[in-house]
């Protein structure tokens, strides 16, 4: 079993004095890392991504979760954009730098998934990115897309959301999706709000991001060199 959750301290280049923390664990022979940022309301504690990432590491991934400055310092207002590309850029460089060579993927929830892709729009380099509920646009808005910086985008792109989503509803994603390009897929958890939470299902947060894993490992293993990433054989979850 990995030693789970080594604790590390990222220094944030132009965010003045920050420095944030991390939660790392890396499962003996791990191929792959996935370094996964939290969402505006909640901070890389939360159970949603303690569970998802919990579970892939018993699929022998490799993981990092960090704090953005504000989640750090116990502000409620998530950071303006270019301190959170500089965190990103910061937790990649230190993914990377324990990776041994393999692929360091960027997932998040919601604001922090879009702050990845912000970052790679600016040149981070990451072998793909993770939504995990991407915010399209608030709700209720679908006229304000946050969408303009994804065309560009190059790596591949998982979009993981729920049909009952008010940041991004069935109908809204695909054309995004088509107009990104076939290096950009969707799978949707039906009935699964923002969180992922399916009513009447019985599942807390910590089993909603573990339910999660599959389909990302699928598609790590899709883009893996060989064509095969741990846990590529982990059956479906249920959604």
């Amino acid at each position: 079993m990995p030693t789970r959750n080594e604790h590390v301290t990222i220094d944030v280049p132009d965010a003045g004095e920050a420095r944030v923390s991390g939660s790392y664990t890396r499962p003996p022979g791990a191929s792959a890392t996935v370094v996964v940022a939290h969402g505006a309301g909640a901070g890389m504690d939360h159970p949603f991504l303690v569970g998802f990432t919990d579970a892939l590491n018993d699929a022998g991934v490799a993981t990092l979760r960090f704090n953005f400055p504000y989640s750090e310092a116990g502000r409620k207002f998530p950071d303006r954009a270019p301190v959170a590309v500089s965190t990103w850029r910061a937790a990649m460089a230190l993914a990377a730098a324990r990776a041994g060579g393999g692929p360091v993927w960027a997932a998040g929830k919601s604001f922090g998934g879009r702050m990845a892709s912000m970052a790679v729009a600016e040149g981070m380099p990451a072998a793909g990115l993770v939504f995990l509920g991407y915010p399209l646009h608030a709700p209720g808005k679908p006229e304000k897309p946050r969408d303009a910086h994804l065309y560009g985008l190059t790596p591949p792109l998982l979009f993981l959301q729920g049909t009952r989503d008010p940041f991004a509803l069935p109908g809204e994603l695909e054309p995004v999706a088509e107009r990104i390009g076939p290096h950009a897929r969707i799978e949707w958890t039906e009935g699964g709000d923002h969180s992922f939470h399916v009513a009447r299902s019985g599942r807390g947060p910590r089993e909603n991001g573990a339910s999660l894993a599959g389909p990302v490992l699928r598609f790590l293993a899709d883009h893996a060199p060989g064509g095969k990433a741990p846990g590529a054989d982990l059956p479906e979850r249920s959604a």
